[in-house]
């Protein structure tokens, strides 16, 4: 896609508002320097669009060694991206889980923070140090004010990619003040459009133990959140993003009663207009994309006068939004590992294009030939100034922690990174994870609360359509409880001697997320001392895993090409939603 091309789509794009929340005490409390010998940069520039490493986008989990010295039989973390796809993805990826099909510029491990790691070149910051930083947040300013809404009106010259001295990307405007549905609110009690919704983590790197806590939110166009005479009504908008749960997850969403006379519409696709307490999922058997499924209020009064909101099985609603953080790790004082007030990173992605599941697939053929025909087997990302990249229907943007501990813009490569996870693997759902994997059923609002709501405790095992019990499988795949191998706290209690799964611990498990998910009080708190020296150090273009010493089991000489030791490609499957937590 051409640069104009890109400038067209962000034309169609709202403007953002900028809004408010409430900071506890704690976010507005300074904090004590935690020591380090690791300094980043004096000045640093974000603006240029270019790339060091060509390959930004395919991160370190790729290069893990799959089969080493002694291992009975080869690791196979691979199979929870890449995967038979699901229409409309048409990536169908499998067989990365069993060759090592890297482009030729990755031959030398681009990701020595692995091997390198800064934590290893600071000082020990003490427990206490840690806490106090990690519990002083860095969304919100010192008058509780969003502090990137005021540090990008006007932006600094460096982070203004368009030279006009405006911010023309998004501004977060996210308050974290949650009613009991999820959702949340400014502090004049007006509601942002954004609703939190609980999720089970995805396998691997994002599981807390790993690393790091997040929270992902969605908001939908105001076409659909408004009423047949465009006024906003929260009850067409619970019914519309119930709409899009059924889409994204493929299964029926119960709903509160509602009379369908009073919408026009039929959720439950009985042939009657009536009493409805679910919304039925319904594709078209040919794989079109066809459905019979529509939304309601504003967007269903369009609709009858001929102007189409697009909708289809698999697919977000044009101008879709997601809001994603990615946290530190504190510890309550019942000792349990909760999410901080303290963000990594602000992930921000936008739904700029429709595309129907022909031009999907089209799409889907031109990145591979384009990948197949480039002089070093990378691909092209497109940049699109303020707004980040543009990648298949979205564009993806984000904030990461300053040195000083602040948030500021990620540089064009920072955000290659985000694609990824978002470009083209086979596990994903119109290129998101998250919403497609949303907890529903009979849990707390069905699903719709922030974590800091309720917590993973508690939380049974999910089980996936087949009846394989989703994170068992991963263990027993995996071999451990991340791609890269390295944490060992997870591999002590889920595996013997013999590196065989504890049955014990697995039936724990079942009953209990918590008891993979979550690591230890001293584990999280040297993960995020790891992570603190990373951004000490502004070498996230190396790596920005949070690895607590050099790492044994990645490569740093990659043979491209060789067969990865894994005999029979492993199918990642949809979820069986609507687990109830247990508390």
């Amino acid at each position: 896609m051409r640069r104009a091309e890109v400038s067209l789509l962000l034309s169609i794009l709202a403007a953002q508002p900028g809004c408010k929340t409430k900071g506890d005490k704690a976010d507005r409390d300074a904090a004590p320097a935690v020591a380090s010998d690791v300094r980043a940069p004096a000045v640093l520039d974000w603006k240029p669009a270019r790339l060091v490493n060509r390959a930004a986008y395919i991160p370190s989990q790729c290069f893990t060694k799959t089969l080493s010295p002694g291992d009975a039989k080869a690791n196979n973390p691979c199979y929870a991206c890449h995967t038979t796809s699901e229409s409309p993805n048409y990536t169908n990826d499998q067989d990365l889980q069993l060759k090592l099909s890297l482009p030729a510029v990755v031959a030398i491990n681009p990701w020595t923070n692995l091997f390198d790691p800064p934590v290893t070149h600071v000082a020990r910051a003490t427990d206490e140090e840690m806490l106090a930083y990690v519990r002083r947040g860095n969304y919100f300013d010192d008058r509780g004010e969003i502090a990137l809404e005021r540090a990008l009106d006007p932006p600094p010259h460096e982070w203004d990619r368009n030279d006009n001295g405006v911010w023309d990307g998004f501004r977060p405007d996210v308050w974290f003040d949650f009613d009991d549905r999820g959702f949340d609110h400014r502090p004049d009690g007006t509601l942002t459009g954004w609703r939190a919704f609980a999720y089970y983590p995805f396998p691997g790197t994002f599981f807390p133990t790993n690393g790091s806590a997040d929270d992902v939110l969605v908001r939908l166009d105001p076409v659909l959140r408004e009423n047949e005479n465009g006024n906003y009504d929260r009850v067409v908008y619970e019914l519309n993003l119930a709409i899009v749960e059924a889409l994204a997850t493929r299964a029926d969403v119960p709903v509160d009663p509602v009379d369908e006379r009073t919408i026009g519409v039929d959720l439950d696709l009985d042939g009657r207009l009536d009493m409805a307490t679910h919304v039925a999922f319904d594709a078209a058997p040919d794989g079109s994309g066809k459905t019979r499924m529509r939304y309601v209020g504003r967007a269903h009064v369009n609709d009858a006068k001929g102007v189409f909101f697009p909708i289809a099985p698999g697919l977000f609603p044009l101008r879709t939004e997601f809001f994603h953080t990615v946290r530190y790790l504190d510890v309550g004082p019942d000792g349990s590992v909760t999410m901080a007030a303290r963000m990594k990173e602000v992930r921000y992605a936008k739904k700029a294009r429709w595309m129907t599941y022909e031009s999907s697939r089209v799409n889907a053929i031109g990145e591979a030939r384009q990948q197949a025909e480039s002089r070093d087997g990378t691909h092209t990302v497109h940049p699109s100034g303020d707004s980040g990249i543009f990648e298949r229907s979205w564009l993806l943007e984000g904030f990461i922690e300053a040195g000083d501990g602040s948030l500021r813009p990620q540089s064009f490569e920072e955000t290659v990174f985000c694609e990824g996870c978002h470009g083209g693997i086979g596990a994903t759902t119109d290129s998101v994870f998250s919403f497609a994997r949303k907890i529903g059923g009979d849990a707390p609002a069905r699903g719709w609360f922030h974590w800091s709501q309720h917590d993973l405790r508690g939380i049974p095992e999910p089980v996936r359509t087949d009846g394989e019990y989703e994170y068992t499988l991963y263990l027993r795949e995996a071999g451990a409880g991340d791609e890269l191998r390295e944490n060992a706290e997870v591999v002590r209690r889920f595996f013997d001697d013999r590196h065989v799964l504890r049955p014990p611990e697995v039936e724990r498990l079942h009953r209990d997320v918590s008891r993979l998910l979550l690591p230890s009080r001293a584990r999280a708190l040297d993960l995020d001392r790891a992570y603190r020296a990373i951004v000490l150090s502004q070498t996230f273009d190396k790596g920005r895993d949070t690895v607590l010493g050099p790492s044994q089991n990645v490569y740093s000489n990659v043979p491209i090409g060789a067969a990865t030791g894994v005999r029979k490609a492993v199918v990642q499957r949809r979820l069986v939603l609507g687990a109830k937590p247990q508390r």
